[in-house]
């Protein structure tokens, strides 16, 4: 039987989760990187997420990887970090079936830490593309007392424990819902999808009746053919980036 630990600082994926958290679509600290986590987990450094964010300079200094000027920036970034939006901590924590998208549907919708931490999986399987097993996924990490122990003391470091407002560029795609196929040439896929939220669209994983509008790149998937068969706008990359403008 496979046992999974749902302490997000349970030693035997500690380093794989400090990795998680320090990577770009979570917490985004550059220079956190596996030589880093290495040294600072096997030096009694960090032994929980909390720990990051109380490294001072001379503790850096003492490791073989450090000078004077990677400290700094490796400072900078874990402090910068604190000012990310609560669906990336959310993503952060390495909650089981939570990804990069997930996070964000739960943020939106509940904003605050306090409120997403204290609701009850039926609740939170009434948000949108939340089901189940998400749900009972999110109620079993917050039943450890640890977990909500390490929460609290991240807010205390002065971690950002809500959702800000979206701006939008005047919302020039709302009520737009786009799906992306096939590889683009000009930005990442991660951008692009960034780039219509920021416009007040949507990004979804699958095609239906309701899609707006399908952005192929080369070599597109199955959700091309899809797309044809139900009549949904299909857009080039190059009509896509006039689009978004």
């Amino acid at each position: 039987v496979a046992l999974r630990c749902v302490n997000p600082s349970c030693p035997v994926q500690f380093k794989r989760s400090l990795l998680h958290l320090a990577s770009r679509d979570a917490m985004n600290i550059d220079g956190f990187g596996v030589s880093s986590t290495e040294q600072l987990v096997d030096k009694g450094l960090v032994k929980g997420f909390p720990d990051i964010y109380r490294l001072k300079k001379e503790d850096l200094l003492g490791l073989d990887l450090f000078k004077d000027k990677k400290a700094d920036k490796l400072l900078f970034q874990i402090n910068k970090s604190k000012e990310q939006p609560l669906s990336r901590l959310i993503y952060a924590l390495g909650i089981r079936h939570i990804g990069e998208k997930n996070a964000r549907l739960l943020a939106g919708h509940f904003r605050t830490m306090k409120a997403f931490m204290s609701t009850g999986p039926e609740e939170l399987a009434r948000v949108s593309e939340v089901g189940p097993v998400i749900a009972e996924a999110v109620t079993e990490f917050f039943k450890v007392e640890a977990t909500r122990r390490l929460v609290a003391e991240l807010g205390e470091l002065g971690l950002r424990m809500y959702e800000p407002e979206r701006k939008t560029s005047g919302g020039a795609l709302a009520g737009k819902t786009f799906v992306f196929t096939g590889e683009l040439k000009t930005m990442t896929r991660d951008e692009a999808q960034a780039r219509v939220r920021e416009l007040g669209g949507k990004e979804t994983s699958s095609v239906s009746a309701k899609t707006s509008y399908v952005v192929a790149g080369a070599d597109p998937g199955s959700k091309f053919g899809k797309a044809k068969k139900l009549g949904v706008s299909v857009l080039s990359e190059e009509e896509f980036l006039k689009l978004v403008g």
